[in-house]
């Protein structure tokens, strides 16, 4: 089983930059891929970030790319997403999301194991 904690949220003002972290927990993080989802009141859960198992590889969505950054730590099991230039539609619950067998996608039925969010609030 795969548990999952995320941190770092909080309210910030537009500009402002925030970074949120997903602990894991498995033996195995390195062999995991991960992904970054938010969801707003109202919205469906949508893609932000993902990273492949060994951090070479990594994929964003056309509305957080160029601020959003995804990054991990295999060594403390621990995935990131560094979100600059924030804009108060980011304003959302963070997910990280792990699929043990290190396939990355932009799709969260791809995932199996969930964290259970961390609140992002932009100001304006």
């Amino acid at each position: 089983q795969v548990q999952l904690v995320e941190s770092g949220g909080g309210l910030v003002q537009a500009g402002g930059s925030l970074r949120l972290s997903c602990a894991a927990s498995g033996r195995t993080f390195s062999n995991y891929a991960m992904g970054w989802f938010r969801q707003a009141p109202g919205k469906e859960r949508e893609f932000a970030a993902a990273i492949t198992w060994s951090g070479s590889n990594t994929y964003y969505a056309d509305s957080v790319k160029g601020r959003f950054t995804i990054s991990r730590d295999n060594a403390k099991n621990t995935v990131y997403l560094q979100m600059n230039s924030l804009k108060p539609e980011d304003t959302a619950v963070y997910y990280c999301a792990a699929d043990t067998g290190g396939r990355t996608s932009s799709s969260p039925t791809m995932y199996p194991y969930w964290g259970q969010g961390t609140q992002v609030t932009v100001s304006s």
